[in-house]
């Protein structure tokens, strides 16, 4: 079983011809505390919303307990 419970890899996303995440890439351990720390417009809520799978990454992948966020 892997001690991964959430990794991003490469993940970007764009509203019309805005980059708001650009090539994020990190992995938190299960059992890990993990902090998304940024000035408004930094892209936090989307990677939130990216994490919950209520938006889908333009590129990159996403995996949550192994699995891939839909």
């Amino acid at each position: 079983m892997s001690n991964v419970a959430i990794d991003l890899t490469g993940v970007t996303k764009l509203f019309g011809n805005k980059l708001v995440v650009d090539g994020l890439s990190f992995t938190v351990a299960s059992g890990e505390c993990f902090g998304l720390l940024g000035p408004n417009g930094a892209g936090k809520s989307t990677i939130a919303r990216m994490l919950l799978g209520m938006t889908r990454p333009d590129a990159g992948d996403i995996t949550v307990l192994g699995l891939p966020v839909p």
